[in-house]
């Protein structure tokens, strides 16, 4: 009996004991959080965290999480976040968001705003510690940038997402334009404090090379996902090549332009430091270091990294745009790089991502772009590198795997570094039903058609409709329409045409063209045209050209227009080589027709076959190395190249074909390059120079007419305070200098800065002759051609330029030949231009 007793006692303890632990346990209150920067959506590490009635509390992880266990009760307390760089956050337990708990658990996500880093860097102590621990880091960069491997290669996955901010739903949704599309309008998330809504997603995943000398490098892009874009130059543009950034070098590409990296080389020019904290994370220490630019206007960041306390390596940092940096309608800028060890002691690149917020107008509904990078598989110093690099026919390619571009959602589930998020995934779904809608391309297609000027319809192409109307002197009200194939007709052949018809002279003009591309690329093309119409001298690309509406508002005043009638057939062969090497070999018969404020077609009777008709044959060698290019169907713009392009071309003139009548050989040749040279901004080049050699002399059409501009619409190709036909030359030199130098002075000003105002100044020089015989054989009552005579002709300018974020004036000065002409009008002028540019 007492045995039993006894064991009911100890049974009775046992279920009490539990009792009481469950009862413990339920009283027990949880808040987990996360930490995160509401900008980049990056996880805030070691954010101090403050009770401010208790006054105590603890660090987040290094993760960015944390958790706080409560007995009993919620404490009636505010809870408060802060860190360097951002604004403090308060969460307060309040009746309302103790609601929100769910078994006792409360689970919260603080996304922090950026405030301002104000005095944190102000340093007073003798030593300055973050200046030491700036200069060993810069001491270790050669041992930690991971372009000192001699190869490496790792698997890129890459991921683009823009979203529409600021987006009012109850707006959109009484947009009758708009109401067919109205599902769109769920998927905005407006857990932000800007309502956003997710509209593009873009993904790429690719196999990527690198050698360090030679240099060598190559992609090999496995899968690009990328809905409503059906362009390869753009999923190539969307793959790693060109999106390596390396905080290591001297300086941060942001867009077209240079920053100076917080590690640069002379970095303690432009930053200030401070060592704000130490902690631990995996038995290895870290410092946490700030840095803040020490002048307004510089293009700096402002930002944070984490160095380990050995390697003196960067296992993270952050950079956010200054507010006084030189870039337009960006409103919030981040770039995020983080390392891992793949070995003991060597830190490698494991995730970068990119957030901008662009803005046309403050405070309005713009766009936010975020780019996230990541890399596994990292090898390093590896043959298998060198055995990939040497598959390349040239030193830089990118590649796609068969069916790269139509692979399954079964592969991307498989490969992706990381699930798509629920906002990720609609937008799949979204672009998914928007294709398969006519509304949404009848809406797409006159978007374009303003943008741009061209408007499909069907297999064929109408426009540009800005040179449909059109008026001048000669031909009174002009009318002209043009009519091509699209990609829909041809993947292989373009056809266009177009006619125009002066109501003045009562006269029909027209032009007929025609390419077909045997290969893309490298590329091989055979192009033929006739046009007979007016010719208005040479034109340039971004030249307003001389027959659209444009033109006629901003016409120099008393300039008399040139009329030169020309009927030209044309054919011409391109072929070019994965090297950048190209030839283009062209048949061209030309028959010139002065009407108007041009020496008379009368003046040059007398030669065999018809005056002033010519047939030329040329050949143009073309050398521009790893030039990259954005293409469409058929047609490409060249993106520029990292290394000087050069020009050759010689052509020959045949008498007999065609009833032509000149013998004589030309050459010209030109070396240009576009440079950055921050931090002093830009510079573009063109050194050129030709010669004509006849045993006959010429009429003014063969020779070199020196490219003059007689509106005040600013052309950076030919010479502002010159007309056209003003010069002719048979033998020349010449130089075209622009050096955009950014804000520049302006920075020094606090209104100038505020608005944005770059800087920049222009050289423009020829130097030629003319011979007698050329001279007198183009002498003509009504119409005299000047020559240098062996003086050099020069321009000088500045400016300035990003007025309104769009407009740029240039003030330009006639400095030679001496003396200068009475007419001021062709010693100084103001040409105005625009552009968007960032």
């Amino acid at each position: 009996m007492r045995l039993l007793k006894s064991f009911r006692y100890k049974v009775w303890l046992v279920i009490v004991f539990f009792l009481a632990f469950y009862v413990g346990h339920g009283q027990t209150k949880i808040l987990k959080g996360i930490i995160r920067d509401a900008h980049s959506g990056e996880r805030i590490p070691f954010a101090s965290m403050r009770f401010l009635k208790a006054g105590t509390g603890k660090l987040s992880d290094s993760a960015g999480t944390f958790t706080f266990r409560f007995d009993n009760s919620w404490p009636r307390d505010t809870l408060e976040i802060s860190y360097v760089g951002f604004n403090n956050y308060e969460i307060p337990f309040s009746d309302s968001m103790l609601q929100r708990s769910r078994h006792d658990t409360l689970y919260v996500s603080v996304m922090m705003e950026r405030g301002k880093y104000v005095n944190e860097v102000v340093v007073k102590a003798k030593v300055d510690r973050g200046l030491l621990l700036w200069r060993k880091i810069v001491r270790r960069k050669p041992f930690n940038d991971r372009y000192r491997f001699k190869n490496f290669s790792y698997e890129l996955y890459n991921k683009l997402e823009l979203d529409l901010n600021r987006v009012n739903k109850e707006k959109l949704k009484g947009v009758k334009l708009l109401r067919p599309f109205d599902f769109i309008l769920e998927n905005i998330d407006s857990s932000e404090d800007h309502p956003f809504l997710p509209v593009f997603l873009t993904e790429t995943i690719s196999d990527y090379y690198y050698q360090q000398s030679p240099l060598k490098r190559r992609e090999v892009i496995k899968g690009s996902k990328t809905l409503g874009v059906d362009n390869e130059s753009v999923s190539k543009m969307l793959g790693g090549m060109d999106q390596n950034v390396d905080f290591y070098r001297n300086f941060v590409p942001v867009f077209d332009k240079r920053f100076v990296s917080p590690i640069s080389n002379n970095g303690d020019n432009y930053y200030r430091y401070k060592i704000i904290d130490t902690q631990y994370v995996n038995a290895r220490r870290f410092f946490h270091l700030i840095f803040t630019p020490k002048r307004k206007g510089e293009n700096t960041f402002e930002g944070d990294c984490w160095v380990h306390d050995t390697t003196f390596a960067i296992q993270k940092m952050n950079l956010r745009l200054d507010a006084s940096a030189n870039l337009n309608f960006i409103e919030e800028l981040s770039l995020i790089q983080e390392f891992q060890l793949i070995n003991d002691t060597t830190w490698f690149l494991s995730k970068d991502k990119f957030v901008i917020n662009v803005t046309p107008l403050k405070n309005k509904m713009g766009f936010i772009g975020r780019k996230t990078t990541t890399y596994k598989n990292v090898v390093i110093n590896s043959d298998s590198v060198v055995q990939n690099l040497n598959n390349n026919k040239n030193l830089e390619e990118v590649l796609f795997m068969p069916g790269a571009r139509e692979q399954t959602d079964s592969f991307w589930t498989s490969v992706r570094h990381e699930e798509l998020s629920k906002n990720e995934k609609a937008v799949y779904h979204m672009i998914d039903t928007l294709m398969k809608m006519p509304l949404f391309h009848t809406y797409t297609n006159v978007i374009n058609f303003l943008g741009t000027g061209y408007l499909d319809v069907g297999k064929f192409q109408i426009g540009p409709w800005y040179n449909w109307i059109y008026a001048n002197e000669l031909q009174g009200l002009r009318l002209r329409f043009d009519l091509g194939t699209n990609r829909y007709f041809s993947k292989n052949v373009i056809l266009h045409g177009y006619m125009a018809y002066g109501f003045g002279d009562q006269k029909w003009h027209g032009e007929g063209d025609a390419m077909y591309l045997f290969n893309r690329n490298p590329r091989f093309s055979i192009y033929a045209m006739y046009r007979q119409d007016l010719d208005y001298g040479q034109q340039y690309y971004d030249e307003i050209t001389s027959d659209n509406i444009f033109a006629l508002a901003v016409r120099k005043p008393s300039v008399p227009i040139k009329f030169l009638n020309l009927e030209e057939e044309k054919l011409e062969v391109f072929k070019e080589w994965h090297s950048g090497f190209s030839v283009t070999l062209t048949g061209d018969h030309k028959v010139y027709d002065p009407i108007r404020n041009l020496p008379p077609k009368e003046i040059y009777l007398g030669t065999t076959g018809q005056p002033l008709n010519t047939f030329e044959a040329s050949v143009n060698l073309r050398f521009a190395y790893l030039e990259k290019f954005f293409e469409s169907t058929f047609y490409r713009t060249s993106l520029g190249s990292d290394y000087p392009i050069i020009d050759f071309r010689y052509t020959r003139g045949i008498p007999g074909v065609f009833n032509s009548s000149y013998t004589y050989s030309k050459i010209f040749a030109s070396v240009s390059d576009y440079i950055k040279v921050p931090p002093f901004g830009s510079i573009y080049y063109n050194v050129f120079g030709g010669q004509t050699f006849s045993s006959q002399p010429l009429p003014f059409p063969l020779l070199n007419v020196v490219p003059g501009n007689e509106t005040y619409y600013y052309n950076r190709y030919a010479f502002s305070l010159m007309n056209k036909f003003q010069y002719i030359l048979d033998k020349y030199v010449g130089l075209n200098f622009e050096h955009n130098v950014g804000n520049g002075l302006f920075r020094f000003i606090p209104i100038t800065r505020k608005l944005k105002f770059r800087q920049f100044w222009t050289a423009k020089a020829i130097w030629g002759t003319l011979s007698d015989a050329n001279a007198q054989y183009n002498n003509s009552p009504g119409y005299t051609f000047a020559s240098l005579d062996g003086k050099p002709y020069l321009e000088l300018g500045t400016g300035v330029d990003n007025i309104f974020k769009m407009l740029r004036f240039d003030f330009v000065w006639r400095i030679l030949p001496q003396p200068l002409p009475s007419n001021r009008q062709q010693r100084f002028g103001i040409f105005g231009s625009f552009r968007l540019a960032f």
